[in-house]
């Protein structure tokens, strides 16, 4: 009797875990993304410049890149429980005084913090759910916070237009605080316990401070490539990630074990495929917001709506594919899914100044159904291609292959508005230097797309065949 009330026990924990975590990787996701369509209206009220506003989703992206690896690793020494309410609490409170500003450079200041917070999130929830869940309800358990975080995004652009048009953009971030209160009493209260899979020893400052060096380096520069400044930076950004690895690869308690990407070449091909494909995607929809509001003249509720059904797309076929690989494997499904994808972004380097938004939509469709089929079998190969012990460690570098691939996107869009944009303030006068930074943008992203098929197709080929 005993050991069935304590199996009860066990599995009502893991099941209030599983709801905290998934709540919270709806939040994040949602507070992150409902911003980009909200940004022209911010830009217009706050009198931004393009480069600054430009600047608004990467130092997001940036600074969770930047903290992903250490707050993981301090999760794993001082409780991944502690760091994930913090992140909450963090996100809460910055989202407040991001909707209280009154100055574009104070916004880039929060979101670079609600980062942070992201980070403290993303690097920690999915290893709370691995540590409660049973071995045989995992992956079950996985699949579900990854369909979650496609929920996020899937609100995230109508919720972002509909509260951007009927309230106004500050609304879009005071929202965000009581859903996190909300959340933080019921982790309080319900969720029990803590989880830690080391004891706390020395922590690798040394090894954090050389990627954030890399991490801020390399988007710098890329902002600024033909400079001097620039080209330095590029430089630095080089030189801080091979000091990093090698630091990681000597070190007794590195923030990551980077001898694992060249025992598994399938755990390596599948994060570059995670990588590109994630590339393509989210500076894409920061530019459409632009796009569809400054050049085709749609409310900010009705772009939410057309950016809408991309995500939604994902969120429909994301378990399907999952129940698919299952019978016919991750490879076959996420290479599908890579090329429906491609032929959508063929799609989308169509557009002009006065394309439908039927168009549109039917290829944000195509790519939303090719990112929901390439998601969850990619997931699956990664995870599967690690041992047991080194979950962990597959689960933090899958979420760094994708804000990676997101910060590169970002990065080269700011290039991008710095060069054909500058300086200015953004509206309707930008008309023409817009539509083509927005043409060159989705040349990236299909070139991007193309590089993930590629890896897709080695993997395929290296993947041993039952």
């Amino acid at each position: 009797m005993s050991i069935s009330l304590k199996s009860l026990r066990q599995l009502l924990q893991s099941q209030v875990a599983l709801i905290a975590v998934c709540v919270g990787y709806i939040i994040a996701p949602l507070g992150m993304a409902s911003v980009n369509v909200a940004i022209p209206t911010i830009a217009i009220d706050l009198k931004a410049d393009a480069i600054k506003i430009g600047w608004l989703p990467t130092v997001y992206i940036l600074s969770t890149v930047a903290f992903m690896l250490p707050v993981s690793k301090l999760a794993d020494m001082y409780g991944r429980k502690k760091l994930y309410v913090y992140g909450l609490v963090l996100n809460a409170l910055i989202a407040l005084l991001s909707g209280l500003t009154s100055s574009i450079d104070w916004l880039m200041f929060y979101r670079f913090m609600q980062g942070v917070a992201g980070a403290m999130i993303f690097g920690t929830g999915i290893a709370i759910v691995s540590s409660v869940a049973s071995a045989k309800k995992r992956g079950f358990a996985l699949g579900v916070v990854a369909s979650c975080v496609y929920i996020g995004l899937t609100i995230a652009p109508a919720f972002g237009g509909i509260i951007t048009e009927e309230f106004g953009w500050r609304w879009v971030f005071y929202c965000q605080v009581p859903l996190g209160l909300i959340l933080i009493v019921y982790i309080r209260f319900m969720l029990h316990g803590e989880w830690k899979r080391e004891p706390a020893t020395r922590f690798d400052f040394k090894g954090s401070l050389l990627f954030m060096l890399f991490t801020a380096s390399f988007v710098f520069g890329l902002s600024e490539p033909t400079t001097l400044l620039g080209l330095s930076s590029l430089l630095l950004s080089v030189l801080s990630m091979a000091v990093f690895i090698m630091h990681q690869s000597k070190s007794r308690k590195p923030l990551i074990r980077v001898q694992l990407f060249r025992e598994s070449p399938i755990f390596s091909l599948s994060l570059s495929v995670s990588f590109f494909m994630y590339a393509s995607n989210f500076a894409t929809l920061f530019l459409f917001s632009l796009y569809l509001q400054f050049i085709l003249g749609y409310s900010p509720a009705d772009t939410g709506y057309i950016l809408l059904v991309q995500a939604l797309a994902m969120a429909v076929v994301a378990p399907f594919a999952g129940r698919l690989s299952d019978r016919l494997g991750p490879n076959i499904i996420a290479i599908t899914g890579c090329m429906i994808v491609l032929f959508g972004f063929i799609m989308l380097n169509q557009i002009a100044l006065e394309t439908s938004a039927e168009f549109i939509v039917s290829a944000l469709l195509m790519i939303g159904f090719g990112f929901g089929l390439f998601s969850t079998p990619n997931n699956s190969a990664i995870m599967s291609s690690v041992d047991h012990n080194e979950i962990g460690v597959a689960s933090a570098s899958m979420n760094l292959a994708r804000t990676l691939g997101n910060l590169l996107g970002m990065s080269l869009v700011n290039l991008m508005i710095h060069y054909f944009i500058g300086e200015v303030e953004i509206s309707k006068s930008v008309q023409t230097e817009l539509m083509r930074t927005v043409l060159t943008a989705l040349k990236v992203s299909l070139a991007f797309v193309a590089c993930a098929v590629f890896f897709s197709i080695i993997r395929w080929r290296v993947t041993p065949k039952s």
